[in-house]
């Protein structure tokens, strides 16, 4: 039996972080519906999505997540709420099938497991930092480095879905790819994240509520 994604035992920092904290992020749909964009359907969407990256302050979300390991029959499924505060401060609280919470805040992992708090500091270490930067930009939607990712853009049943790459060796060796789903908004709608073994994660949010006050108690520690 799996213990809880955010497990610390038996591994490096960098990959139990990668597997514990980004298994948080992702959703795709399948390959047949999928049609590549033209160039100028790729540019607007990236200008749509930017545009509404910069006007997003805060995000309340709820979310499923859907964690699909090979050897396992059925995918292990999660929910719980989302709370985003610009520019960078994301908490994760999982209410089923347990209690668990994640927050990240000020360069550093706040855990709360049913009680039992511990943090680790992201900032002292280039990889933890990034991948921060890199859960706060998926959230926002705004992925689109072209010198980080190799992007390629799709619509899908009337969405639109990119892939995204990481040209990094270093990512590259935890992450194989994000496929993230826009709506016709340019909301972030659902996010994939697939391991180099094809093992992946799929979060989909519901009832997102975007700039909205957020009370600052809801990211305590």
């Amino acid at each position: 039996m799996l213990k809880r994604f955010f497990s610390f035992s038996n591994s490096t920092p960098e990959r139990l972080f990668t597997f514990s904290l980004l298994s948080l992020l992702f959703f795709s749909g399948t390959a047949l519906a999928q049609i590549q964009m033209s160039t100028g359907e790729a540019t607007a969407l990236r200008a749509k999505v930017k545009a509404q990256a910069e006007v997003t302050k805060t995000i309340s979300s709820d979310f499923t997540q859907y964690k699909h390991l090979d050897f396992l029959s059925n995918d292990i499924k999660s929910k719980g709420t989302l709370a985003f505060k610009a520019p960078n401060i994301v908490k994760w609280e999982y209410t089923t099938p347990f209690s668990y919470s994640v927050l990240f805040k000020d360069e550093k992992l706040f855990i709360n497991d049913n009680g039992s708090k511990s943090d680790m500091d992201l900032g002292s270490n280039k990889v933890f930092k990034q991948l921060n930067q890199l859960i706060t930009a998926s959230i926002r939607g705004d992925m689109f480095d072209d010198t980080a990712f190799e992007i390629r853009y799709f619509t899908e049943n009337n969405n639109s879905l990119v892939h995204f790459m990481p040209k990094d060796e270093q990512f590259a060796a935890f992450i194989k790819a994000f496929h993230i789903n826009f709506n016709s908004e340019g909301e972030v709608e659902a996010v994939k994240m697939i391991e180099p073994s094809d093992d992946y994660t799929q979060i989909v949010f519901s009832n997102r509520i975007q700039n909205q006050p957020i009370s600052d108690a809801v990211f305590s520690h």
